[in-house]
């Protein structure tokens, strides 16, 4: 199997530059990151990217190669070689793993059933962590900027982005969002099918990154009472004004 090739091609394509607006945004599951990143990025013409997906077509790719994920060595052995292929254009973002599309696949209740199991696997960090920074680099030279989220973009992946935001919302709102997009409604019943999936994992991730408290420096955006639109806004005002800060 041969790797795509994701790597930077000239010391230009590294993460940072005079001309590379890099936003790292994190925040747990059902504060809304993935689509407010997205929707953000649309309106400013950057790169998306969408790191929690990188891990879940890891845990696609390992299912599908009969890989046990208790067997950790394994499991990162496997993800050294992940042919994987992030789409970064935030109106269609892709992932392709092996030339399949997977981007329904990754999204099922079987893969955010396990996913942790892959997540929490340090050496898996260290290989998608740095194929993160590479994209970030790349991507986000060649439009200019980049809006990459996930869990620990402001701590670990871009601690030196140009902006960093914490996405933050009550546990709450959090199962109502994650239950509409999983099951079409918040009713009780759906929010209770969720409760243990966003519980659970939040709790496994928390023990190898920290997304419920802002690290110095980085901005916390309450959504818990904003609308998709409202958090869209919220989000562009603090780029802008700390790229206002920035440039001043």
């Amino acid at each position: 199997m041969t790797e795509p090739n994701l790597l930077p091609t000239s010391p230009e394509d590294q993460m940072n530059g005079p001309d590379l607006v890099a936003v790292a945004i994190d925040g747990p599951s059902g504060s809304g990151k993935s689509t407010v990143s997205r929707m953000a990025a649309q309106r400013l013409g950057h790169g998306y990217l969408d790191t929690g997906a990188m891990y879940r077509a890891a845990t696609w790719w390992c299912l599908h190669e009969g890989i046990d994920l208790a067997d950790q060595a394994r499991v990162a052995e496997a993800v050294r070689a992940l042919p994987l292929e992030m789409g970064t254009d935030p109106v269609a973002p892709t992932v392709h793993v092996d030339g399949t599309d997977v981007a329904e696949a990754i999204r099922t209740t079987e893969i955010a059933s396990v996913v942790s199991q892959v997540a929490t696997n340090l050496d898996v960090r260290a290989e998608l962590r740095r194929r993160q920074r590479e994209i970030i680099g790349r991507v986000g030279r060649r439009r200019g900027g980049i809006i990459a989220e996930g869990r620990d973009i402001t701590t670990v992946v871009a601690p030196d982005a140009d902006v960093r935001i914490l996405l933050v919302a009550s546990q709450e709102a959090r199962l109502r969002r994650r239950a509409t997009e999983l099951h079409g409604q918040a009713s009780a019943e759906s929010v209770a099918a969720t409760r243990d999936q966003i519980v659970r994992r939040d709790r496994d991730d928390s023990t190898v990154s920290s997304f419920m408290t802002a690290a110095p420096g980085v901005i916390t955006i309450d959504t818990s009472d904003l609308t998709l639109q409202g958090s869209v806004e919220a989000v562009l005002d603090e780029i802008a004004s700390a790229m206002g800060r920035i440039r001043d």
